[in-house]
């Protein structure tokens, strides 16, 4: 079993979003996960990401807040609880249009080069 206590996880840094904070909560370890990782994003008011796709599929679980999702044509809002998938390789963005910090799991696999 690999626990990692909140207090624990360490920052990174995510290419193309802006007014947020991430923290890894599980991967890119030796005795990590071996075919996925998770992040943990808070977005501030007016904070997002994209509009930009990798060939990675996400899956984002909302736990707080709101967060506008723009995808595949579709723009959707999800709320505490609500998930989405999005494919890899399809153009997505993200934005906290809300006055309250929006907090999103994110669970993706490790790119080709690392692991």
């Amino acid at each position: 079993m690999k626990v990692t206590r909140f207090a624990d996880a360490k920052p990174y840094v995510a290419p193309n979003h802006y007014e947020m904070v991430s923290l890894r909560l599980q991967g890119f370890e030796a005795d990590g996960p071996e075919k996925f990782w998770t992040g943990l994003s808070h977005f501030l008011p007016g904070g997002g990401a994209g509009p930009d796709s990798s060939p990675l599929e996400k899956v984002y679980v909302l736990l707080s807040g709101e967060l506008t999702v723009r995808a595949a044509g579709q723009e959707i809002v999800l709320g505490p609880m609500d998930s989405c998938c999005i494919p890899g390789g399809e153009e997505r963005e993200v934005k906290n249009t809300g006055n309250h910090v929006a907090s999103m799991l994110v669970v993706m696999p490790y790119p080709e080069s690392s692991k």
